[in-house]
């Protein structure tokens, strides 16, 4: 069995890599921007540069055109012209010639200069964002080690309890939810699988003292997997997709499936009445409140089976969760405030918002019930 001070040093160290990559990929981002700079400019120098060049070729292309036409008077009344003048005639013009190759071989030179320099800022800005991205990811994976979502949930449970928020509240909550939750799925559990992958490398280099070495890196590899697979299972409890994509009951039922797979407890779910699509903020509401209630039953009912029935009717939805569980004292519990009183307070509070009626009744020995209905304008 392992100690909880020996995983607590497993925890520090993959802490410690994570900070120390994300010390790295903010000196590269420094480094980029100030060569982001340095490189536009250079690029503003070399862009001034091809102005002057050009407007030194345009005249020189003048001189050279006036040097050349000397030239042709010269050479069309050569007896007319001393030898000194002939020879002056020529070399002007050979003279402007040479110059104005010079001067578009700089042009050349210069266009290919501010080409490069604009390619290459683009590779620069890439970078950068790149390097933020990542930056982002790794926060999101400290704050996840350092149970930061946990201590937000819970902030968001406090901030619930004002009424006066309103519906906004739960609009807020779910949105953040659903952001968390992109995040989470494009940056957190890639990086944790990268962190695996640099583990299982680490673990090859270091077998030059096994007894020292193994048994620790084996440990952090099945930490930082597991909390792979913990960051998914945070994806699906922040915001089930489905829910979205194919509306309540199928959302609840694909839910129900996974928790019975995942903690062997039997879920019934009776619907009466026809079912019709609801406000998103009812849906999301009913959806949060049932998942509570079973968060809740599997955390402290020590039950076997709950049955959960919902009824569509035309100007309302009701609907109840019942275990067959310990019980409790309901009065006792939140008079305490702390563990399932939270999120009791929470799912009331979800149904005040909306104008519902919400209630729990529980019988020591005898299970618990929750039992809630919410007014509904039908689409």
């Amino acid at each position: 069995m392992i100690e909880l001070s020996y995983l607590d040093s497993i925890i520090q160290k993959v802490k410690q890599v994570v900070e120390n990559s994300k010390e790295e990929i903010y000196n590269l981002s420094e480094n980029a921007r100030q060569e982001y700079e340095r490189a536009k400019k250079e690029l503003e120098q070399v862009k001034d540069e091809i102005k002057i060049t050009i407007e030194e070729v345009d005249q020189l292309e003048k001189e050279y055109i006036k040097a050349r036409m000397k030239l042709m008077e010269v050479s069309r009344n050569f007896k007319f012209f001393k030898e000194e003048d002939i020879k002056n005639a020529y070399e002007v013009a050979h003279s402007k010639q040479i110059e104005l190759i010079n001067k578009r071989e700089k042009e050349k030179l210069l266009r290919n200069t501010r080409d490069h320099l604009e390619r290459y800022i683009k590779n620069v800005e890439r970078t950068i964002k790149r390097s933020e991205e990542l930056m982002i990811n790794i926060n999101m994976v400290i704050k996840i080690l350092n149970n930061e979502l946990s201590a937000l949930s819970d902030k968001i449970g406090e901030l619930q309890q004002f009424q006066a928020l309103g519906l906004s509240v739960i609009s807020a909550q779910e949105e953040e939810r659903r952001r968390i939750a992109r995040d989470i799925h494009d940056g957190p559990a890639q990086s944790l699988a990268n962190i695996v992958m640099r583990s299982e490398y680490i673990l090859k280099l270091m077998e030059v003292n096994p007894s020292m070495v193994k048994e620790e890196l084996f440990a952090l590899i099945e930490l930082v997997r597991k909390s792979l697979a913990d960051v998914r299972k945070i994806i699906f409890d922040l915001r089930p997709m489905s829910l979205d994509d194919l509306g309540l009951l199928p959302a609840l039922k694909r839910y129900i499936e996974q928790y019975q797979k995942e903690y062997g407890i039997f879920v019934e779910m009776i619907v009466m009445g026809r079912e019709y699509d609801l406000d998103s903020s009812i849906a999301i509401a009913v959806f949060r409140i049932i998942q509570e209630s079973l968060n809740n039953v599997r955390k402290y009912a020590k039950a076997t089976e709950v049955i959960i029935k919902l009824e569509y009717l035309s100007e309302k939805i009701n609907g109840s969760v019942r275990d067959n569980g310990c019980g409790f004292d309901v009065e006792k519990a939140l008079t305490q405030k702390e563990g399932s009183a939270f999120g009791i307070m929470g799912m009331r509070e979800r149904v005040q918002l909306l104008n519902g009626k919400f209630e729990i009744r529980s019988v020591i020995g005898k299970g618990t019930e929750v039992i809630f209905s919410i007014p509904v304008k039908k689409k």
